[in-house]
């Protein structure tokens, strides 16, 4: 039976020094999603049910086109940190580092995708 200390069994692991990054990181992206969200659904609700032609003029502006880009950039970046999270808690091992990778990737694949059919529609 060993009698260590607090201080003693803590020695050597040390931190990762990202905590901290990570928690700001989904801070902001929180309190940006909470302005973004709100005026996404404003200006999406406003040409909802609406033609072809109608949603290609819309989206042809810039403010709507950075709005939708912005919030899906800002949303799958919130969705990636949080599943890190989710992943780092429940999941340990080799596994842990591939899901994190695969959930990385497919988080900026589809924000990619996103971004890449708002411009098609855009431009």
């Amino acid at each position: 039976m060993a009698f260590l200390t607090d201080r003693k069994r803590a020695t050597g692991w040390g931190s990762a020094k990202k905590g901290t990054e990570h928690f700001w990181s989904m801070k902001v992206t929180s309190v940006a999603l909470l302005v973004l969200i709100p005026l996404f659904m404003f200006n999406f609700g406003s040409i909802l049910g609406a033609d072809y032609d109608t949603v290609l003029a819309h989206y042809s502006r810039p403010y709507p086109a950075i709005l939708a880009a912005l919030t899906l950039i800002v949303g799958f970046k919130h969705f990636n940190l949080g599943f890190q999270v989710l992943i780092e808690d429940y999941v340990h091992g080799a596994w842990e580092k591939i899901l994190i990778i695969g959930m990385t990737c497919l988080s900026y694949g589809a924000a990619a995708v996103g971004v890449f059919a708002l411009a098609k529609l855009a431009l």
